[in-house]
């Protein structure tokens, strides 16, 4: 028997429904449940043939789980290597040498100490910083925002360099980064699942959270929606990720990557809505069976192989229709880096 392990945290609809909809699909030699772990001998196979990951990111007792797990031949959605690796301003570099539309962006040092550093480990960093050459580049109105972070935490709209500087001195020893706004018509969240399926959803950010996925009818120009599901399509290939949400800010037709760092994206009932939740569960429920009917290989570990970024996955695939959306319910301070 074939074992599917869903690893969660506080999330509470999406990992129950998931098992449910597996071991509803009565397949012979495959079924899902919770995952269980204790300690962890090193090297000592895994019972479970795939795990769908959903709080790794979180908590570094499970990313080392999930990494051992890998090296013993276990499926993990996503690959634990890599989303350790991974970063936001990466991805943005990414995304500009693969031809998706991209903000300007700069990555920023710590205004304060990280951890466990002075000012002897910063002696390579430049100073000053060229603020005006970093400000003429990026432009104002901008973002300022952490290059590894999520939920909108540490988040800042500065509209000059004041603004700036009173935000960046908040952000204490988190590495940021400065992104020019996009004035954005148009906004979409996309699920990616197993790099073939997306779902696009319209979506606004400026809503309070409950209100963001946009209910009523929308009319977009033509050829807008294939191109938000190719760039989706062509962003998560490269990355290699097979569970993903890729957000799109749309201004003067074209759809910038804003945010596509999310391996274990909201997939709440009372967040996304019933259509939404159901797709997404149906589809990730199919991946982890695809996965786990497929003969285990060998893994390879090279940075080459967890990054599959190319222009030939680039290839339009199939337009598909955007449905409405359900009704959405939704640090110590050190010393300053001057």
């Amino acid at each position: 028997m074939k074992k599917i392990g869903v690893l969660f945290g506080m999330e509470n609809t999406f990992p129950g429904a998931l098992v449910e909809k597996i071991n509803s699909m009565e397949l012979d030699g495959i079924s899902a449940e919770f995952v269980k772990v204790g300690g962890v001998e090193m090297a000592k196979p895994c019972p479970y043939a795939v795990i769908v990951d959903r709080i790794s990111h979180d908590v570094p007792f499970y990313r080392s789980y999930l990494k051992n797990a890998v090296l013993t031949g276990t499926q993990v959605i996503n690959n634990p290597f890599w989303w350790s690796a991974d970063d936001k301003f990466f991805n943005y570099a990414l995304a500009e040498k693969l031809g998706v539309a991209a903000p300007r962006t700069v990555l920023l040092p710590h205004k304060y100490f990280p951890p466990m550093t002075t000012d002897r480990s910063f002696r390579n960093l430049e100073f000053p910083l060229q603020w005006d050459a970093i400000f003429d580049y990026v432009k104002f109105p901008a973002f300022l925002k952490p290059h590894d972070g999520g939920g909108w935490r540490d988040v800042y709209h500065v509209h000059n360099r004041e603004d700036f500087f009173a935000a960046y001195d908040q952000s204490r020893d988190l590495c940021m980064t400065l992104q020019a706004a996009v004035n954005f018509k148009e906004y979409f969240r996309c699920y990616v699942v197993g790099q073939k399926d997306v779902r696009i959803m319209a979506y606004d950010p400026r809503r309070p959270h409950e209100h963001r996925y946009v209910l009523e009818l929308q009319q977009y120009p033509d050829g807008l929606l294939e191109r938000v599901e190719k760039d989706a399509l062509t962003l998560c290939r490269a990355l290699g990720y097979d569970l993903n949400t890729v957000e799109f800010a749309v201004e003067d037709g074209i759809p910038y990557a804003i945010d596509f760092m999310n391996p274990a994206p909201d997939a709440d009932r009372h967040s996304v809505g019933e259509d939404n939740f159901a797709w997404i569960v149906d589809k990730v429920a199919a991946l982890a069976v695809e996965k786990a009917e497929q003969a285990a290989q060998p893994a390879e570990f090279r940075w080459s192989s967890f990054l599959q970024g190319s222009a030939k996955n680039s290839t339009s695939p199939t337009p598909i229709a955007l449905p409405p959306a359900k009704k959405a319910t939704a640090t110590k301070q050190t010393k300053p880096l001057k």
